[in-house]
């Protein structure tokens, strides 16, 4: 390509050599011969590669040299890349596909950096020369005049150029530059008369130039194949077809198509061709409209032609490699000069068109069909088909085509039909089919060859053979064409290989499908080449990746590519994991796929692989597709199974017609080889060497008067199956009368209409009289249409013959009238049509009652009686048919005397007709009918003679011996042909489950397998080919019932059985084995036999036979171990015998053994006290457990001990056996109570033992009943408000620790917070909700968990409930808020305080209150006033002292301390009484300790006690009830109560305080619930303050505990 002119220089004049005068190409020439070694050692390296590079590329190098390109662009610079393929002289060839890579650089011609240097290049060399060296100077100075002036015109030439290169590209973009096709002009519709010339003619754009191709009704227009007629024409862009001479033929759509890299596009004419009324071709006939020929047939002409095929090709015989010629000879009347008729050449039914394999030719009078190179794909039946402008004449033979000499001896026959499946870029599968010939050993497998088109070369595709006939070729170039062959292998060499298949490019689908062929217009090669794109995107995931196809050499993958992959091409890489691991292991680590397909080759058979796949570009590699599921890596498909039964039957005196069953549950069948041999020889060859089909087939070329066998071998892609039982030997002659052929059968006749719907007919019609001593075959049904009275061309109706005597015409016109006409074949031939049926008019019945029945057939005639059978019509009416009538009268009588035979319609489609008389002919027909009433009746039969024929014979019933039923039929008047057919209320049998039938020679025996009720009905039997000869019983249920009886008779030696032996325990564990007859005389012996040993009456076995009931039985006492093995009855009565065994081994023995013995120890157990009902449980409403069990026969000496754990324990004083039921309760179960318990019964007579595991999952299920019991007993869910939020809560009758519990909120379980908290408090279970919100609102649930489904309360806080619980809650908060907050004395003052005369007097308390409470002191209920007496101080807000400086005797009296906020108001009272002074002690301070005690101390205020919490409520003590089992000793229980008694006398004791604080009336109700502790009177020295203040709010916390305690309460 780098030296080739691109095609922009060869279309554009600026860029064309032509410019150039003859001084500039004579300077640059001899520039280019002489340059020397001098000029090119002053040029750097880098200059230097820079030229190389521009010399390879293909962009303007051939228009200037490459010194050139150094002085234009010192750097590379890519040219814009072609879409048209080269050859040397620069003529195209073909198209170039692009291949997309990842790079950035422009794909264009020039770039917008290259062409500014391009234009800077005259300032680069006038610098270059200016700054140069001194030596350079030198050297220049030196260089010669003619080099100078070569330079110079260099210097003229590269303005010139540069100055046109930029004009170029002002006038050119890069996106007109390659475009598809477009119609500038279209070709337009013409309508011309006939023998006038028609040109159509268009216009078409594109670049580059498209490819022009005219078609006509889509069918590729050759001149060359019809000389004189078609001229076609292009030239500057301007193409047109001439049709010369038009006549009828032309009128036809013609498309016109161009085409180039860039696309397809096509555009639509139309030409109809008329012709001047009157005026007809001299050599034709005038056309007569009304008139017809014998046949009623008229052309467009006016004349009918009449086609004859004689000197026909026969069967034919060849070999691979030779050339034959198929030829006949065609005689067409009426002689027309000119006229050529259609010839069409068929291989099994499929068009043959001309190619290098067949030549077809036509002389005027003879069609020939000329295989250049016979192959065995050339193998089938030939079919010449001559059509005209009135009918078309057939004629057909076969062609055997057999295997060519192998190289090397004992080598295979070539494959075949070697085919190119689902191709893509660099994948194909090719698939084949296996040959005949195996060469005497069996094939090992093939090698695929394959060879790129262009080429010889032939390249091996797989290295060790494969037998499977299907191989994934992978690894091909894409844009490239090939072929490909097999070859086959075994062990004595290698076949020929088979015909090359057709050629097939390694391409993408989608561009196969735009480009429509598989190559390129001109060369059938397709060249690829790179571009660039415009930028990189990473791919997405592949999709629908899938199995296709997998077999044990192979597995294959097909996938879908991803819809996000930019504009530049993708490759795959594909990955395999083993099953069960999550290693993937990439396939393809080389090189990339291209195609969505990928064969995957060395794996493991029998292992289960997964599969993915990655899409990769020059950005990246993109994520896995989903894996596929595991896939076993062996053959899906396998061998198909021999065919069944092969019959051959007798043809002509040189073949056979062999006809077989076909193979079962064969998957992908291809079709089946026949092979023949000789009687005697045990050699045999093949008689086709192309598969069929079919189960039927002529075999040919056989010797007359020898005798073969034929076997069938059925094919597909997995191998050839076994060869099927040899047939019977047949010798090979004619058929009929030594050497005369069968013929064909005469014309069917009485055609009629069953039904009509608007585009189709339904019709029916009678068998030929005359069959031509062959079964008929089928029938092929014509029609033609009647137009005003004249008849139209005959058409086929069906291509395939049909069994049935009705056939369903379709495709009609509506309300036109048709003819129809009817042939019957057999092997003989097909038979002359019948006469034309009468004119019937296609349009749609709407009449209510049904069709005329019809196929009547008259069957089993006697002298007095007949069955007639008929089919119920086509047509239904309105309403399905719901009967039938049957007519009858005198074959010789007037319609009138049609009478009826049955009065009642009969649902069957058969009727036998017993009031014939003997000697009389009759005719019958048939009437059906519906709701809407009765319809027309059938065509009557043919006359039927009411008589006996001699020799004719009835069905016999017979009773064999062996009670076998068999109905059997005879027949004396037999024909080579004939058969026994065997029927079912005249329904042929087909079914072999129920009846089995046996022909030997002139009789027939169908064998009841099982008779019974589903057999009753109408059994008949006819044998074809003969006079009538039928005849029919009748299976009733009485006859059935005797049938059955006489079989019992004749089969009695089998004594029949109501049961088999069987084996059963009985009392103490004894084993009885028994069985009973169904009957049985007083005569009939039993044998008892264990292990092949009779056994006999004894200790160790009783036996016993009841004859009246037929019961057999043998009793055991216990089975030991050498017990184990078969028991046998045997039954003996007269003649008749029968026997039943039981198997008696390994754990079926030892169960029974086990059984028995347990049992045994059972009955042992009942003879002493014993449990009837074991130990269990039962859980009481109160949650009280109780242990009982109920026991049986005991006495008053029987005693019950019971155990946990192995200690005793006692449950009651006096044991009591109520109903035989003892009992333990356990109140108030937990952990502890976990135990074994066993309750032991015993006497004298013995004991009997009973435990209960109440350990882990016994007691989880114990207390699952607990917690069940509790959740039952709980109460609703109620709602309360407290003072901090609102509580939900619910009553249990018993609690216990063990119980979970969930709460609920919106249907979620509630996380716990300091906010939301739930607790227990008695039986009371509770969820306190602080502070409620919105969010609070909802349905709130606490559910129960007993270890089943537990159980739930709900109750719904949303709405009026939770506004209410709210005010409410928002009412207690502000109350307990006034109550934290009031005034208070918080720390107590003495009751009395005595003190001497003269002494100073000090007391202290506590207060408290928020906001701070006004404090004053009162003396006899008067405020006083502080002074220099009386000092009253407030420290720190919370410390008031009282302090009288000296006490005299006019203090004494009551003092009270009042402070108050505007929460409340609280006061504490004191009486001072003063006494005669007794020396001097000093000031006296009183303090009160946490106690309320009184402190005598300093002046100083003490500093703070600790504080001290009084509970105002004790704690609940929940009492536990004593568990009987755990019962403490008298002696304890009496030391603790008298322990109780003393604490309680010293509480008692205790001195008890009075509280004299008088609170105000807002926290009236508050203070009332306090529970006060009175103080006795005290003097100075003994005086104890009663609280000590410890905190700015002492009162709170107690005060938020005691309403705890309360609600404990």
């Amino acid at each position: 390509m780098s030296g080739s002119t691109p095609f922009y220089q060869k279309h554009h004049r600026h860029y064309d050599r032509g410019y150039r005068s003859k001084e500039l190409e004579s300077a640059v020439s001899q520039y280019q011969s002489s340059s020397s070694s001098s000029y090119a050692a002053r040029r750097s390296s880098s200059r230097a590669s820079a030229s190389a590079a521009l010399s390879a590329s293909s962009g303007l190098s051939s228009s200037y040299s490459g010194l050139e390109e150094s002085r234009l662009s010192p750097m590379p610079k890519r040219a814009k890349p072609t879409y048209l393929a080269m050859d040397k002289e620069n003529q195209i060839i073909g198209y170039v596909v692009p291949i997309f890579r990842g790079s950035q650089e422009y794909a264009s011609g020039f770039s917008d950096t290259e062409e500014a240097r391009v234009k800077e290049s005259a300032g680069y060399m006038a610098r270059r020369n200016l700054f140069t060296s001194g030596l350079e100077m030198e050297r220049t100075e030196q260089t010669s005049r003619k080099v100078s002036m070569r330079e110079s015109a260099e210097r003229i030439s590269l303005s010139k150029r540069i100055y046109e290169n930029e004009e170029h590209h002002k006038r050119m973009n890069k996106d007109s530059l390659m475009h598809a096709p477009e119609f500038v002009i279209k070709p337009r519709s013409h309508t011309v008369w006939e023998k006038q010339c028609v040109r159509l003619h268009c216009t078409v754009s594109g670049w580059p130039d498209p490819r022009v191709v005219w078609y006509k009704n889509n069918v590729t227009i050759d001149p060359m194949a019809h000389p004189g007629k078609y001229k076609l024409e292009s030239s500057y862009n301007v193409h047109s077809l001439e049709i010369n001479r038009c006549d009828f033929d032309d009128t036809a759509q013609y498309r016109v198509s161009a085409m180039n890299s860039k696309g397809e596009l096509s555009s639509f004419a139309s030409i109809v061709v008329k012709r001047f009324k009157g005026e007809v071709e001299e050599a034709l006939p005038m056309p007569r409209p009304r008139s017809t020929d014998k046949d009623g047939l008229i052309s467009e002409y006016g004349i009918t032609f009449d086609t004859h095929i004689v000197d026909g090709f026969g069967v034919s015989f060849g070999r691979e490699g030779e050339t034959m010629s198929l030829g006949a000879t065609v005689i067409i009347s009426p002689n027309l000069a000119r006229y050529q008729p259609e010839v069409q050449w068929y291989r099994d039914d499929v068009l043959l068109q001309p190619s290098k394999w067949c030549h077809m030719h036509w002389s005027g009078d003879k069609a020939t069909l000329t295989l250049t190179h016979l192959n065995k794909e050339d193998e089938g039946l030939y079919t010449l088909r001559i059509t005209t402008k009135s009918k078309y004449e057939t004629y057909s033979a076969y062609v055997f085509v057999r295997d060519a000499d192998a190289e090397v001896e004992g080598a295979p026959g070539a494959p075949l039909d070697v085919k190119c499946q689902d191709a893509n870029k660099d994948y194909v599968i090719v698939t084949w089919k296996q040959p005949a010939v195996d060469g005497g050993s069996s094939i090992l497998g093939y090698f695929v060859d394959r060879c790129e088109v262009g080429t010889t070369h032939w390249s091996q595709c797989n290295d060790t053979p494969i037998k499977f006939a299907r191989f994934p070729v992978t690894g091909l170039v894409e844009g490239r064409s090939y072929t490909f062959r097999v070859r086959a292998v075994n062990k004595s060499g290698m076949s020929r290989p088979s015909r090359v298949s057709e050629v097939v490019a390694a391409m993408d689908p989608a561009d196969r499908a735009r480009m429509r062929g598989t190559s390129a217009p001109w060369t059938g090669q397709i060249i690829v080449t790179e571009e660039e794109p415009a930028e990189g995107v990473v791919p997405g995931k592949p999709k629908e990746l899938e199995v296709t196809e997998a077999t044990k050499n192979y597995v294959v993958l097909s996938w879908k590519p991803p819809g996000e992959r930019g504009h530049e091409g993708i490759m795959y890489y594909v990955e395999k994991c083993v099953s069960g691991t999550d290693s993937w292991q990439r396939v393809n680590t080389e090189i990339p796929v291209k195609s969505p397909r990928f064969a995957l080759f060395d794996l493991a058979e029998g292992k289960a692989y997964s599969f993915r796949v990655r899409c990769c570009n020059s950005a990246g590699v993109g994520e896995p597709s989903e894996a596929t599921e595991a896939t076993t890596v062996g053959d899906k498909l396998d061998i198909p199974s021999a065919p069944g039964r092969v019959v051959p039957t007798r043809n002509t005196d040189t073949s056979v017609v062999v006809s077989w069953e076909a193979s079962r549950h064969a998957k992908e069948l291809v079709g089946y080889y026949i092979e023949a041999s000789i009687v005697g020889s045990n050699k045999f060859e093949p008689c086709n060497n192309k598969p069929v089909k079919g189960t039927r087939f002529i075999c040919h070329g056989l010797a007359t008067g020898e005798s073969y066998v034929f076997r069938v071998k059925a094919l597909n892609a997995a191998g050839l199956s076994e060869c099927s039982q040899e047939s019977e030997a047949i010798e090979v002659k004619a058929a009929i009368g030594g050497g005369i052929p069968h013929a064909s059968p005469t014309p069917p006749y009485g055609i009629s209409v069953l039904e009509c719907v608007r585009d189709s007919m339904v019709l029916a019609w009678k068998q030929p009289t005359f069959i031509g001593g062959a079964d008929i075959t089928g029938y092929f049904v014509d029609y033609r249409e009647v137009i005003n009275g004249v008849p139209g061309t005959w058409h086929e109706a069906n291509v395939k013959s049909v069994s049935d005597r009705a056939y369903r015409v379709s495709d009609l016109k509506e309300n036109r009238k048709y003819q129809f006409q009817v042939r019957a074949a057999n092997m003989a031939g097909v038979g002359i049509p019948s006469l034309p049926s009468g004119t019937f008019v296609c349009e749609e019945w709407t009449i209510a009652v049904p069709g005329p029945p019809h196929d009547l057939q008259v069957t089993e005639v006697r002298a007095n009686t007949l069955v007639l059978l008929y089919k119920p019509p086509v047509y239904q009416g309105r309403d399905p048919v719901n009967g039938f009538y049957i007519d009858i009268k005198e074959a010789d009588a007037e319609e009138e005397a049609w009478r009826g035979v049955n009065e009642k319609a009969i649902l069957t489609n058969y009727m036998k007709i017993k009031i014939l008389k003997e000697g009389e002919t009759y005719v019958f027909r048939v009437r059906a009918q519906n709701k809407a009433g009765v319809g027309k009746a059938s065509e009557p039969t043919e006359p039927v003679l009411a008589e006996t024929k001699p020799g004719t014979t009835e069905i016999v019933v017979d009773v064999d011996d062996d009670g076998v039923i068999s109905m059997n039929f005879a027949c004396s008047n037999l024909t080579p042909d004939s058969k026994f057919v065997w029927s079912k209320n005249y329904e042929e049998i087909t079914d072999d489950t129920r009846i089995t039938v046996a022909t030997s020679g002139g009789k027939s025996k169908a064998t009841f397998n099982m008779l019974a009720e589903d057999d009753i009905g109408i059994y008949s039997c006819a044998v074809t080919h003969t006079d009538g000869a039928c005849s029919s019983y009748t299976l009733s249920a009485e006859e059935l019932k005797k049938l059955l009886e006489l079989s019992h008779d004749h089969k009695f030696p089998v004594i029949p059985l109501k049961t088999e032996l069987a084996v059963e325990l009985q009392e103490k564990g004894r084993i009885r084995f028994w069985l009973q007859a169904e009957k049985i005389s007083a005569n009939g012996k039993i044998e008892y036999v264990f292990n092949d040993n009779s056994l006999s009456q004894g200790e160790k076995y009783k036996m016993n036979f009841n004859k009246d009931t037929g019961v057999i039985e043998m009793i055991m006492e216990s089975l030991l171990p050498e017990d184990e093995g078969t028991f046998t009855f045997q039954l003996q009565d007269g003649k008749a015998t029968n026997q039943s065994s039981l198997v008696l081994i390994g754990d079926v023995f030892k169960g029974l053994q086990k059984e028995s013995a347990f049992m045994r120890k059972e009955w042992h157990r009942k003879q002493g006290p014993h449990f009837v009902e074991y130990l269990s449980y039962e859980v009481t409403p109160e949650c009280c457990v109780i242990l009982k069990c109920k026991v049986g026969n005991i006495k008053k000496e029987t005693v019950a001990l019971w155990y946990k754990d192995g200690r005793e324990v006692k449950g009651d004083e006096k044991l009591t056996f109520t109903e035989g039921v003892l009992k333990l309760e356990i109140a108030q179960i937990s952990k502890k109570d976990a135990g074994v318990y066993e309750i032991v019964l015993k006497d004298d007579r013995g004991q009997d033992t009973s435990t209960l595991n109440l350990t882990e999952q016994g007691f989880r299920d114990l207390m699952n009943e607990v917690f069940s019991n509790i959740a039952n007993s709980s109460t609703a869910l109620k709602i309360q408000s407290t003072d901090e939020g609102i509580r939900l809560y619910s009553f249990v009758s018993y609690y216990n620790e063990a119980l979970q519990v969930t709460w609920h909120h919106k249907d979620s379980a509630i996380a716990f917070t300091d906010r939301i908290k739930s607790g227990v408090v008695g039986e009371q279970l509770w969820l306190q909700i602080t502070e409620p919100t919105e969010k609070d609102k909802g349905k709130y649930a606490i559910e129960f968990h007993d270890g089943k489904g537990g159980l739930k309360r709900t109750v719904e806080l949303s709405g009026q409930a939770f506004d209410d619980a709210y005010a409410e809650f928002q009412r207690l908060k502000a109350a307990a808020i006034a109550e934290r907050n009031r005034a208070r004395v918080a720390g107590g003052l003495p009751d009395v305080v005595t003190i001497q005369e003269l002494k100073a007097l000090n007391l202290t308390c506590n207060i408290s209150g928020e906001p701070l409470p006004e404090v004053v002191w009162l003396k006899n209920e008067r405020e006083i006033v502080s002074d220099g007496h009386y000092v009253m101080k407030l420290e720190a807000g919370k410390y008031a002292s009282f302090t009288i400086t000296t006490v005299n005797t006019a203090d004494s009296g009551k003092y009270s301390i009042l402070v108050k906020n505007k929460y409340g108001t609280e006061s504490a009272d004191f009486t001072l009484v003063v006494t005669e002074g007794k020396g001097d002690l000093g000031v006296t301070s009183y303090l009160t300790d946490a106690d309320g005690n009184v402190i005598i101390g300093c002046k100083s205020r003490p500093t703070t006690p600790t504080e001290r919490r009084k509970s105002v409520t004790g704690k609940k003590m929940q009492k536990r009830k004593d568990s009987v089992i755990l019962q403490k000793p008298p002696e304890e229980k009496e030391g603790k109560k008298k322990e109780e008694k003393k604490m309680e006398d010293k509480t008692d004791a205790l001195p008890k305080t009075t509280d004299k604080k008088k609170a105000a009336p807002a926290v009236a109700s508050r203070v009332g619930k306090q529970e006060t502790l009175q103080q006795p009177t005290t003097t100075a020295d003994e005086a104890k303050p009663d609280d000590v203040p410890t905190s700015e709010k002492p009162a709170e916390k107690p005060q938020i505990n005691k309403g705890k305690n309360d609600q404990d309460e």
